[in-house]
């Protein structure tokens, strides 16, 4: 990390060692909290101490605390967070307005600690617009939201800043675009064997309190520095997960000690551990299922490749909104990546309308996972695809393989 001014800072703010601190806030929040991992215990820390610079960054991850069902100690991540921030608001159902207003008082602003958040986000909630665009958007400095408000009849326009360090509790999972902005943490229910400390307010909330005082010297020491810091990131840390880890980064490399090292790892362990249950969208589903129907194939008529779609009962294809996709669906989803049918020749002389595997092949480099491979097969077609053989009406002339495992009239045979 490139630090300025002063390198011999390091570990020093206001002499305060914090690394040393960070321990000690680590071990605090244990004794309370069964984790789910030693990685996502860091992670934690690291969001608390980040919220006493927030005028330093750009940009505040949100801490999603989430679990697939009640009782597995979200609540007490928020209680325990809750102790050792700065100016905690924790909340279960404010308004909107209340929170928003609380937020765009910049000078005294809280960091809000919002328990149940899937009321605000789970699929029946409605009427929560305002909330969850400050959520989205106040990631970053900067952002505000638009009101207009009446004053002796003539109506003003005002801008509310939305930006604010946000924790939340919740069951299931987020919008995705509040999951990419977040550190996140799956809690699970105590299995047996594992303890947790009762927390007793009157007696912890003065340690605590001990805690987030020193923690906020030390961070008053170290904050020209926080704000001119340039923290290394690992490959796989990149674009808005970069955003989210940046800040945490910075607080690890000023702290020294072994948080540097336990920084990357944490944030290596989340992306990956995301990244492996990312849920894609139904158009990059759509990308994965039809590169898996065209097998080796150069193209594959319209009617042939909605009914390998459909062949598997597992996937979306059966059930959009009650109805099963068909070609007219099939090419207004594909149409969003450029991608149109086109007419194809067949060893029959038939002309049927289908798809190019070469006009797949952008969007599956974009938008797909990378294998190996998928990889050489789209480096193949792209690098090594013959030119097209086409006779006077234009139409392609080529012969695919069989897609799905399916063998018929829609599909040329390639020794024909």
């Amino acid at each position: 990390m490139h630090l300025l001014p002063d390198e011999n800072l390091l570990s020093d703010g206001e002499g305060i060692d914090g690394a040393d601190l960070l321990d000690r806030i680590h071990a605090f929040a244990r004794r309370f909290i069964c984790y789910p991992s030693d990685m996502a215990s860091i992670a934690h820390v690291l969001w608390i101490a980040h919220t006493h610079l927030m005028d330093a960054w750009f940009s505040s991850g949100r801490l999603a605390v989430l679990s697939p069902e009640p009782g597995s100690g979200k609540s007490r991540v928020l209680e325990i967070t809750a102790l050792l921030v700065p100016n905690p608001l924790l909340s279960v159902n404010s308004s909107a307005a209340y929170i928003l207003r609380k937020v765009a008082y910049q000078e005294n602003r809280p960091t809000i600690l919002y328990d149940e958040i899937d009321t605000i986000f789970g699929p029946a909630a409605r009427g929560n617009e305002d909330l969850r665009g400050m959520i989205n958007a106040g990631y970053r400095r900067g952002a505000v939201v638009g009101r207009c408000n009446t004053e002796r009849g003539k109506v003003q326009t005002v801008e509310l800043d939305t930006y604010a360090a946000v924790a939340m509790g919740g069951l299931g999972n987020l919008p995705d675009t509040i999951m990419t902005r977040s550190v996140i943490i799956r809690m699970r229910k105590r299995a047996v064997g594992e303890k947790a400390e009762p927390l007793q307010p009157r007696i912890h909330e003065q340690e605590a309190g001990v805690l987030r005082d020193e923690l906020a010297d030390w961070a008053s020491g170290i904050f020209s520095m926080a704000e001119m810091a340039k923290p290394e990131f690992p490959d796989v840390i990149v674009d808005r997960n970069a955003d989210v880890w940046g800040p945490l980064f910075v607080v690890a490399d000023l702290a020294g000690g072994h948080w540097p090292q336990l920084a990357r790892q944490a944030a290596m362990d989340a992306v990956m551990s995301a990244k492996a249950n990312e849920r894609p969208s139904l158009g990059v589903q759509l990308l994965v299922d039809i590169r898996t129907c065209l097998g080796d194939a150069d193209r594959i008529t319209t009617a042939k490749l909605v009914e390998g779609l459909l062949a598997d009962e597992e996937a979306p294809w059966g059930d959009l909104k009650g109805r099963k996709i068909d070609a007219r669906k099939l090419a207004h989803m594909l149409r969003s990546y450029g991608i149109r049918s086109v007419t194809i020749r067949m060893p029959d002389g038939s002309t049927p309308k289908g798809y190019r595997r070469a006009d797949f092949i952008d969007a599956w480099e974009r938008y797909l996972p990378k294998s190996g491979s998928s990889a050489t097969n789209a480096t193949s077609a792209t690098g090594h695809e013959s030119p097209e053989k086409t006779g006077d009406s234009g139409v392609a002339d080529d012969s695919p393989s069989p897609p799905c495992g399916v063998k018929g009239d829609d599909v040329a045979d390639p020794e024909s």
